[in-house]
Order: structure tokens, then sequence, then C-alpha cells
């Protein structure tokens, strides 16, 4: 063969040869790039499945914190109710001590009884209340009701009306001790019972879960009779709640 022939096989061999190699080469860049892309893709589905694992954590986190703040607060308003309950035992089991000690302790604060009237109750309202001082609450109710009916108009019916009240508080009545102790409000503005009158109502709301309607009724006590004991009473009851 020529030398020129030889050379210019060479050149074109040169240049195959070269052709092959780059197509090597941009092959190797391409499975390396597909590789790169391949190992990102794999890495984003873990970085995805890692935030979603994190996210079901936190949600669960938060249920249950929710949980506990909603049995804390059922908590605290059975510790409230306990604390009421208690405190209203309280008061009931003083208020009987006090009627043990001295039975007639009703009869020193009656309704004013007008010049020229006998100053002492009616032997029927005695009768009346002895029975509620002697924890007959349900006679004593139609005691006072039948003294009701045949003196309407007794210097001593307010006091009926009220003990009527109290007979049903202490019955756990508590709708017809609120109901009661409205009428006393209502019929008997100028009672000597009517602060009382006035606490009772606010212990029957609250027995009644009526929390703000019952802390109307002793803000009502406070500012009207502010040196009464039964104002003492409501803001103790006012400070608890």
């Amino acid at each position: 063969m020529p030398f020129r022939a030889r050379e210019a096989a060479c050149i074109l061999a040169a240049f195959a040869l070269a052709g092959c190699a780059a197509d090597d080469l941009m092959v190797k860049r391409q499975a390396e790039a597909d590789a790169k892309i391949e190992h990102l893709i794999q890495s984003g589905k873990v970085a995805d499945r890692r935030v979603n694992e994190i996210a079901g954590q936190i949600q669960g986190q938060e249920e249950k914190t929710r949980d506990a703040m909603a049995q804390v607060r059922q908590l605290q308003a059975m510790v409230q109710d306990m604390r009421i309950a208690q405190e209203e035992l309280k008061a009931r089991v003083a208020l009987l001590t006090q009627q043990a000690a001295t039975p007639k302790i009703e009869l020193v604060n009656p309704e004013p009884a007008a010049k020229g009237k006998d100053s002492g109750p009616p032997p029927e309202y005695v009768r009346a209340f002895g029975l509620y001082s002697a924890n007959s609450f349900r006679p004593a109710i139609e005691a006072f009701e039948a003294f009701l009916r045949e003196n309407p108009r007794s210097d001593y019916a307010a006091n009926a009306v009220y003990w009527i009240g109290e007979c049903h508080y202490s019955l756990s009545d508590f709708a017809m001790a609120q109901a009661t102790f409205q009428k006393v409000l209502d019929t008997y503005p100028k009672s000597t019972k009517f602060p009382d009158a006035l606490l009772k109502l606010g212990y029957s709301l609250s027995a009644l879960k009526e929390k703000e309607k019952a802390a109307a009724v002793f803000e009502r006590l406070i500012k009207s009779y502010p040196g009464n004991p039964a104002a003492a009473k409501a803001r103790e009851r006012l400070t608890a709640n």
C-alpha cells in the first residue's frame, strides 16, 4: 500500500477510535447523571417518609395534649363542685346545730307586728317551725302551707314562705327551693328575710348549675346589703367560684 494511503487509513482509524471514546465518555457521564438523579429521588422519598412520620408524631402529641387538658378541666370542675357541696353541707350542719341549741331562734326575728297586736307568733306557726327544727321537712312544708292558707296576711307569712324554701333546699329539691325563695323576693320585698332569701336563691341556682345567674344574685345581695351576714356568705361563695 502506498504511503499516503496508509497515512489516510491511520487518520481515519484514529478518528474512529476518538469517536468511539467520545461516545463511551458520553454514555458514562449520562449513566452517572442518571445515578445521581435516582439517588436524589430516593433521598427525597426517604425525606418525605420521615417528614410524614414526624408530622404524625406531632399530631399524636397534640391530640394527647388536648385530651390531657380536657381531663384537667373536667377535674377542676369536679373539684369546684365538691368544694361548693362541702360549703353547703357545712352551712346546713351549722344551721342544724344552731337550731338544736336554740330551736326557737327563728322566733326572735319575725316580721314586725302592728301596734296593739300580740307580738308572739301564732301557735300554727310555732308548730310548723318546730317540725322544721326537728328535720321533719315534708311535714313542716305541709304545716307552713296550712298556716299560710289560714293566715295569708300574717306578719309571719314571709317567714313561713322562706322556711318552706329551706325545707325544699334541705330535701335537695333545688328547683322548688329556687321558686320558693324567688316568691319571698317577689311577694315580700320589705321582709327581714329578704337578704337570706337572696342568699339561698343563689345557693339553689348554684346547685342547679346556673352559675352565672347565681353569681348575679350574690352580687345583688352584696350591693344591696353589704353589712348583712348573708352578704359575707355571698362573698365567700363568689371567691370560691
